[in-house]
């Protein structure tokens, strides 16, 4: 019989019920060091008193009411977002899938309302993740996302990560943008080269392409930058965000220049619960925190001692290889399957997220303190030396 959930997710049986600060709590009380963040998504942690406030303050005021009318409450958001950034105008989303659609829509129309409808496809990389829907599986080559899902549109071009040479290469005129992400996440937390990075950037200007960022998992202060673009000294035409921007609250929004935007006009887009007042009420409350500069600088302070322990850590046990990543995005690589792994650490109360390239991901709350630091390599640390690698079957 199929079980009432459909099931499409391997839960573990972690069943969380409450949540303080950076940890989570079952209905028998076990406890979990949440170094998950709910998929980077708990940036301020859980029940964080500025966020609860302004959800319960909103909640009891206006939770939704239709796009038709005028939002003081999106333009307040969006306009402390087009201030903090490079964007020009914003339309938000319940999600970073919706945003990434939104994102390749607006790339689209940019084309056909400058006369170029032949510009069309869009230059994405090796193992990506832009998302779950039929757009966003056909953007990258994963094969578990695509699997069952043929025929796909014909709309992206598949090319190595990093590889300059191969997005010039696949420059023709059918390219109407190139859609990447700063740091993949799913994808084995890999930090772009610089070089690559720029290189991608200045091919847009010459070829008259639209630069796509994706910082669903990288943005909102995750690197210790406000968005990851920043440590690269460049600028996106278009950005999709979300997780970390809603603290929790399902929320995302697509950033655009207005040249990159010329063709979103009346009809093109819609959604029925973005930017409902609930929701940026929690955005709102966010920023408050995570765009404050002495914030930030805390950040990247807490992400440099996390990074400093787990490089020191790691020698002492053979089954871990490195650490890779940016600010409290951190990717440790192992030479056994990391997945396995992560569900041991789950047994000695420190909660990860596993990705590719058998890498554990590392995504804790923004407001760790050191307290939390030690801890988590504390675990880590026990588990790896209580752990026994599987036998090849």
């Amino acid at each position: 019989m199929i079980p009432v959930l459909m099931p499409v997710y391997a839960r573990s049986d972690v069943a969380p019920v409450r949540g303080e600060g950076c940890y989570l709590y079952d209905a028998e009380g076990r406890q979990w060091l949440d170094f998950a963040s709910g998929i980077a998504v708990n940036c301020l942690g859980h029940g964080h008193p500025h966020l609860t406030k302004a959800i319960q303050e909103q909640a009891a005021t206006l939770i939704h009411v239709s796009n038709l009318y005028a939002s003081p409450q999106q333009e307040k958001v969006a306009r402390r977002l087009v201030d903090l950034t490079f964007a020009e105008t914003v339309f938000f989303t319940n999600s970073g899938a919706e945003a990434i659609e939104c994102a390749v829509k607006t790339c689209r129309r940019h084309h056909v309302a400058a006369g170029r409808p032949e510009k069309y496809r869009i230059l994405t990389f090796s193992n990506a993740f832009h998302g779950r829907t039929m757009t966003a599986i056909a953007a990258t080559d994963q094969a578990k996302l695509r699997d069952g899902f043929d025929p796909l549109p014909d709309w992206f071009r598949v090319l190595p990560f990093g590889d300059l040479e191969a997005a010039k290469a696949a420059i023709d005129p059918s390219i109407g943008g190139i859609l990447v992400e700063p740091v993949q996440g799913e994808g084995g937390v890999r930090p772009a080269d610089p070089a690559f990075l720029k290189g991608l950037r200045q091919l847009c200007d010459e070829h008259g392409l639209l630069l796509i960022l994706d910082e669903v998992q990288c943005g909102v202060g995750r690197t210790g930058r406000l968005f990851a673009h920043e440590h690269y000294g460049i600028t996106p035409d278009i950005m999709a965000i979300a997780k970390g921007i809603g603290g929790g609250v399902p929320v995302g929004a697509c950033l655009a220049t207005e040249r990159a935007a010329s063709g979103m006009v009346v009809g093109t887009h819609g959604s029925t619960y973005g930017g409902n007042p609930l929701a940026m009420a929690a955005c709102n409350a966010v920023l408050d925190i995570v765009a404050d500069p002495a914030f930030l600088d805390t950040v990247r302070a807490r992400a440099a001692r996390l990074r400093g322990e787990l490089e020191q850590m790691i020698g002492n046990h053979p089954i871990f290889e490195s650490v890779r990543g940016l600010g409290l995005m951190l990717g440790v690589k192992m030479n056994c399957d990391s997945r396995a792994f992560v569900a041991h650490l789950r047994n000695h109360g420190l909660l990860t997220v596993a990705a590719a390239d058998n890498v554990v991901r590392i995504l804790p709350p923004l407001v760790i303190e050191e307290a939390h630091i030690r801890e988590c390599v504390e675990k880590m640390s026990a588990a790896a030396a209580a752990y026994r690698v599987p036998e090849a079957a």
